[in-house]
């Protein structure tokens, strides 16, 4: 088993889809160890994002995140990390495959509707950022 971090983001929330989401990943064979609605503060997705600062887009995503709440999610299952990037399709959801979340709830490239760790060990820096250990099953 291997565990990773996702993040339903705020358009995903608003439009009412958090629901659908979940079922995505649970039929994909997911476990969910850790669930935490949240509004984060500009500091805070400031902080989350850190690693995109140089990026022209960095201002504009954290923005983004701070319009509404998120819900952090860590999950479990073999080959998580890859399996998640596979679920949540392509960034931009123009390109991204029939049936995955993106294809289905994602607004635009910008309002991708989730998040996902691109790697075990950023998984591991992610989860801590909402998570203490006792909150996770």
């Amino acid at each position: 088993m291997e565990r990773t971090f996702s993040m339903i983001k705020p358009d995903a929330v608003k439009a009412g889809h958090v629901g659908g989401i979940l079922a995505v990943l649970e039929k994909e064979g997911f476990k969910i160890r850790g669930l935490r609605m949240t509004h984060l503060s500009k500091a805070q997705a400031g902080a989350f994002y850190a690693v995109h600062r140089e990026r022209p887009f960095y201002a504009s995503l954290v923005t983004f995140m701070t319009e509404g709440p998120v819900v952090a999610i860590v999950l479990d299952r073999a080959d998580a990390v890859k399996k998640l990037r596979e679920v949540m399709g392509a960034t931009n959801p123009a390109n991204a495959a029939e049936g995955t979340i993106r294809k289905l709830f994602a607004e635009s490239i910008e309002r991708n509707a989730i998040h996902g760790s691109d790697a075990p060990e950023t998984a591991a820096q992610e989860i801590p950022f909402f998570f203490t250990g006792a909150d996770l099953l």
